[in-house]
């Protein structure tokens, strides 16, 4: 299965692709696991990334690709792949549909998945860190044990949440009727308990 699968912040994404990344048995690949390796490696693509980030400056779309490149070619993901965070826009995914091209092996799917705003301000900016053990707690969802010293991340603040809300909102808006053009997007309610949105997922992409 060669998938590309989105989501905003709180969507329960990264739940979920860690969930398919073994009922599928291919790899999860994220841009940001992809720029932390090759840094930590030393290739050449990953020395150029670094450049870019430690001026503070965005990695351009072709160092980005050639990441992907160089992970699509290790041997864990010759049977397919989920990639997660990428591509971010219409230029990316073209690029991403170009390299795929050349490789015979197209995106099979790409997957949407959808939770009401209201409902993703409220997942996030009730979320709680355990200060000792990084433990991460929901107050309605998952309460943290009595006595417990917590922390409310800047991330999960409601002025940031809706922020990264507004930029993913932006970024989609050409990408998903991109792939729905393609024949290629999928959408699933993301709202439920984390088995009942896997089987959502599962039932979308046609596997029993």
């Amino acid at each position: 299965m060669r998938l590309v699968l989105l989501g905003p912040p709180a969507s329960g994404k990264g739940t979920q692709a860690s969930v398919l990344t073994e009922k599928l048995n291919v790899p999860q690949i994220s841009t940001g696991d992809m720029l932390r390796a090759a840094r930590k490696a030393g290739t050449e693509l990953g020395k150029q990334a670094e450049g870019f980030m430690n001026a503070g400056k965005l990695v351009p779309d072709e160092v980005v690709i050639g990441l992907v490149d160089e992970r699509l070619e290790q041997d864990d993901a010759k049977d397919g792949f989920i990639l997660d965070g990428f591509p971010r826009t219409v230029p990316q995914a073209e690029a991403l549909a170009n390299l795929l091209e050349k490789k015979s092996t197209p995106l099979q799917a790409v997957v949407q998945i959808d939770v009401d705003r209201d409902l993703l301000v409220e997942r996030a900016t009730l979320r709680r860190t355990d200060k000792e053990t990084g433990q991460i707690y929901h107050l309605i969802y998952n309460p943290p044990p009595a006595g417990a010293e917590l922390v409310h991340r800047v991330d999960d603040q409601e002025e940031t949440v809706k922020k990264r809300l507004d930029q993913y909102d932006s970024m989609t808006a050409a990408l998903l009727p991109y792939y729905s053009s393609k024949d290629l997007l999928k959408r699933v309610d993301g709202v439920g308990k984390p088995n009942e949105i896997t089987e959502r997922l599962l039932v979308a992409l046609g596997v029993n």
